[in-house]
């Protein structure tokens, strides 16, 4: 088998279990093993697919009651920012790109999980939601980072593991469906792509059930160190891919 296929699976193994536990995080995963081996525009879409499958698969495995009110600022923010998102995707350097998020993660993320009594975020109210996921779905467009920006804002606001899971799930779901709309009408996904995507699914199938239901299991204060932990291990990939490049 072509080593791009072994690559890709691996990929969707471990951002699929991943995703399953915190709510997010598929794109980021997955790009650190993609991005050695698989073109930047096929790892989009596929980032993408595979995001918005893992998404489906948490939203049967850990069911919740969501709050429309709470939600509707992100996803009208989002929905607004895919097609700049998609706009941008041919023609953006992939390695500017990871190089200046992953500085985002690695510096922040870490002041975070060691600063526990931070006070939380209260200024803004919905405009500031709008705007964070305005941000998170020209992310997305990109490349599928959909999840990033807003779950960093869910936990600078404070919020509780099971409302902060509610709205990163939720936004995810519907801004990943999105943009993969936007994906097929742009031509960017192409016929070629579609065998990829029979080893994106299979692979990540089991290990998102499993992130799934370890999620239930576990503390407030946990989750959001497993959440910091990720996005700064998630910047560090994003440099290390980046770098060497530039």
């Amino acid at each position: 088998m072509d080593p791009v296929f072994w690559s890709i699976a691996l990929g969707a193994v471990l951002a699929g279990f991943v995703q399953g536990l915190s709510g997010f995080a598929f794109s980021m995963v997955a790009m650190s093993v993609w991005a050695w081996t698989v073109e930047p525009q096929l790892a989009a879409v596929l980032a993408v697919f595979g995001g918005l499958t893992g998404q489906v698969i948490a939203a049967v495995s850990v069911r919740r009651v969501y709050d429309v009110k709470l939600l509707l600022p992100f996803l009208l923010g989002g929905v607004t920012g895919i097609p700049i998102g998609v706009t941008l995707l041919p023609s953006l350097d992939a390695d500017l790109f990871k190089l200046g998020l992953g500085a985002l993660l690695v510096l922040w993320c870490p002041f975070m999980l060691f600063a526990r009594r931070l006070p939380p975020v209260r200024a803004g109210g919905r405009f500031a939601d709008g705007a964070v996921g305005w941000i998170g779905g020209v992310m997305g467009g990109i490349g599928g980072f959909t999840g990033v920006v807003p779950a960093l804002w869910c936990t600078l606001r404070g919020l509780g593991k099971d409302t902060q899971r509610d709205i990163i799930q939720s936004f995810n779901l519907a801004t990943l469906a999105f943009t993969m709309a936007a994906y097929v009408a742009t031509g960017t996904l192409t016929v070629r792509m579609l065998p990829m995507f029979a080893v994106v699914a299979p692979a990540m199938l089991v290990p998102t059930v499993i992130g799934a239901r370890l999620y239930i299991g576990i503390t407030e204060a946990t989750f959001r160190k497993i959440v910091l932990i990720l996005l700064t291990a998630s910047g560090v990939a994003l440099l290390s891919s980046a770098v060497p490049r530039l």
